[in-house]
């Protein structure tokens, strides 16, 4: 599908997540069922209700906004997150449920809508008025996303004054201090009284917490959805969390637990100003039927894209305004459908499923991500494991609590819709990580890996090391260095090259018995074998070629690199034959007896940036010594000075520009950025206060140019070559 060249416009975080959220979260049952909530649960119960609720919707939130500080999200929200991270078939086996959810949701909002305003116009026919409030939502949606967002900033702030009338309520009713802490689960007036349960309870409240992925589904729409996801979607679950539980003591004062139980209308009655609470309600109702009917065609928008769905191209088609003007009136049709059935009783529990395992796979894919432990994943918003591990087996826990039956059909349809796609056997041009995550899992894995993917993805690269080893010293003058760039999930394979003295090659056997065994100390995958050494270049340039056709391939040479060395061109043969193989190339120089000083401080020295490196999401030759850096910085706990060398004078880094280096790369927050002019080595030798340079290769620079850098800055080095493989901005 070729891209569409429109300018659309993106919103920023208050209007595109924080609104948007917050909206679909005061819902309707705040109004109408939080009372009755607290005359079934009382106090304690209620309180444990809200907050066990939001417990597995905050843990979501947490593992959404931790996922999208680590990718860049495209449009779809959760579908997007997912299939990055476990590919197009779980992503997509997901995305078109909750695609449909989302769409019947509008229904279902349009039908709450419309009872409340039977109240001001019970002669209407509910058909009618149905069809009258989809074409309002519907006009606003099509005018633009825009004014829909100017709209529900107008509900936004009658939801807000209905809010202050409910706790204004205070102050004109006779108060009820005999609250009831635990409640005796009455029932409801639908079951005339006849009792419920703390668990029946909660399956009613538990939709009201459900909009955590309002603003996700935006993503496509958002100005800078890295930052305004996280930020959006938590402050607005815990100011809603706050309002909820506020309301829990309000709802206890203002009513007894008869009254709580018996009238769902309390808050309404009793408002310091009833009309306006009972325009908050037709509002939250509204707002979520706009909210849905905006997020849902975004979803149907990136599912088209990614081409998983029969006449995707036109799915994917953008109006002049850059709306999904398909994707609306196909969801226009759903939602049409969905009025048409009257009575969406019997089908609600199905979506509420859906929406449950959307929460269960982003929690999911953040306790993938997390365990896999691969460089990529550098979240700038970090959660502790058990965070993710909550929320997913919450939300899978509260399915079966609601209804078994519907939780294992729901189960079924999803199951169905992956069979589907693994058939239609659809390919990402963008990758995933699961060629990572059946690499970790198990060896197994290796022909399903290949099956899913033939090339290795940049999100899935980790540090493999092949070192060519002739003498004990080039690896014992590395091995803490080589550890900090491989440890916790890097690997090495050291190619011991055969040498003519039967006793030097004894003693350097030995060594590497216990240099592999120091580094299986640390739980770092290691091996060595021995090999025929005839000439270095050749030698190690046949290796390359032969482990070109394993899976488990290193996809870095190491060598090591005394300054009193003579034969360098060894090392300058060794540079072409690396890139020839595809394999990304580390020299690491150690200046005399300096070595790595005290292991804190790294100087990262970016060369030859383009001028739309932002764009291209590309910063050259500077992959692999920046991913590096970052793996070092890691393990030394130590600190990265960045100097970008800029001497081309029609490129100039703005305060911006380094912010977004920044940011894109995720680089600690210690981190200092400043801009180089002049000659590298003047530079180099000004900057001595390091402990570790690290370099790029630049083009034409030779092994005795690396030498000379050592030797004037007396700092040991690092130099690297970049492969195919790497990219730090992933």
């Amino acid at each position: 599908m070729e891209l569409q060249n429109i300018k659309k416009k993106t919103f920023g975080t208050f209007a595109g997540v924080f609104t948007p959220t917050t909206l679909t979260i005061l819902g309707v049952i705040m109004y109408i069922r939080q009372p009755w909530v607290v005359g079934n649960a009382g106090v304690i119960g209620a309180l444990a209700i809200v907050l066990l609720s939001v417990a597995i919707t905050f843990t979501t939130a947490l593992s959404l906004s931790s996922i999208t500080t680590n990718v860049r999200i495209g449009s779809g929200g959760a579908f997007s997150l997912i299939s990055q991270s476990l590919g197009l078939e779980i992503g997509g086996a997901i995305g078109i449920p909750f695609y449909f959810a989302q769409a019947i949701a509008v229904a279902m909002y349009i039908f709450g809508f419309r009872e409340g305003l039977q109240t001001l116009t019970p002669d209407v026919n509910p058909f009618i008025l149905d069809i009258g409030i989809f074409s309002l939502v519907l006009l606003i949606a099509f005018i633009s996303t825009s004014f829909a967002f100017k709209i529900q900033y107008v509900i936004l702030g009658v939801i807000l004054l209905s809010l202050v009338s409910i706790y204004g309520a205070l102050l004109t009713n006779e108060l009820n201090y005999s609250i009831e802490w635990f409640g005796k689960y009455s029932g409801s007036i639908e079951n005339n009284f006849n009792g419920s349960s703390f668990w029946i309870v909660f399956a009613v409240f538990f939709p009201a917490v459900t909009g955590v992925m309002a603003g996700a589904n935006m993503s496509g729409d958002l100005t800078n959805p890295r930052k305004s996801i996280p930020i959006g979607t938590i402050s607005s679950v815990i100011i809603t969390t706050i309002i909820y539980i506020s309301l829990i003591f309000v709802a206890a004062l203002i009513a007894t637990p008869e009254e709580l139980a018996g009238n769902y209308n309390v808050f309404i009655d009793k408002a310091l100003y009833s009309p306006i609470v009972l325009a908050g309600l037709l509002g939250a109702t509204l707002s979520s039927a706009l909210g849905s009917f905006v997020g849902a065609p975004r979803i149907l928008l990136a599912l088209g894209e990614k081409r998983i769905l029969p006449q995707s191209q036109r799915l994917a088609k953008l109006s002049s305004k850059g709306e999904p003007v398909n994707a609306m009136l196909i969801t226009a049709v759903i939602v049409i459908i969905g009025i048409f059935l009257r009575n969406l009783n019997t089908i609600a529990p199905i979506l509420t499923m859906f929406f449950m395992i959307t929460y269960a796979m982003v929690n999911i894919v953040a306790l993938v991500e997390q365990s896999l432990g691969l460089p990529s994943y550098r979240p700038t918003l970090k959660i502790p494991l058990f965070v993710p591990a909550i929320g997913a087996l919450g939300s899978i826990a509260i399915m079966f609590v609601m209804n078994v039956i519907v939780a294992l059909f729901s189960l079924v349809f999803i199951v169905f819709f992956y069979l589907y796609l693994v058939k239609m056997n659809i390919k990402s041009a963008a990758g995933d990580s699961r060629s990572g995550l059946f690499t970790a899992l198990a060896e197994w894995a290796t022909k399903k890996t290949n099956n899913l993917r033939q090339e290795r993805e940049v999100r899935s690269w980790r540090p493999d090391l092949l070192m060519p080893v002739s003498m004990p010293k080039e690896l014992r003058s590395s091995f803490k260095l080589i550890h900090s760039i491989i440890y916790p999930k890097g690997s090495i394979k050291i190619l011991a090259l055969r040498n003519v003295n039967e006793i030097e090659q004894k003693n350097l056997e030995n060594f590497l018995k216990n240099a592999v065994k120091k580094f299986k100390e640390s739980e770092l995958s290691v091996s060595y074998t021995t090999i025929d050494n005839t000439d270095f270049n050749t030698t190690v340039n046949v290796s390359m070629q032969s482990l070109n056709a394993a899976f488990f391939k290193p996809n870095i040479i190491f060598a090591s690199i005394d300054t009193s060395t003579s034969n360098l061109n060894y090392y300058n043969n060794l540079l072409l034959d690396a890139k020839k193989n595809n394999f990304g190339l580390i020299i690491y120089i150690p200046f005399s007896t300096a070595s790595l000083a005290i292991e804190k401080s790294i100087n990262l020295w970016i060369t030859n940036v383009p001028e739309d490196w932002k764009e291209s999401f590309n910063i050259n030759n500077n992959d692999l010594s920046t991913l590096i850096s970052l793996l070092i910085c890691r393990n030394w706990k130590g600190n990265i000075e960045v100097h970008i060398m800029n001497n081309n004078r029609k490129m100039e880094f703005s305060k911006t520009d380094i912010e977004d280096l920044h940011t894109m790369v995720r680089f600690p927050k210690n981190t200092t950025i400043s801009i180089n002019q002049g000659e590298l080595l003047d530079n180099v030798i000004r900057e001595r206060n390091t402990d570790v340079n690290i370099f790029n290769v630049e083009e034409g620079m030779l092994v005795e140019d690396m030498v000379k850098l050592v030797n004037h800055s007396r700092i040991s080095a690092i130099f690297c070559v970049d492969s195919d493989f790497e990219n730090v901005l992933v």
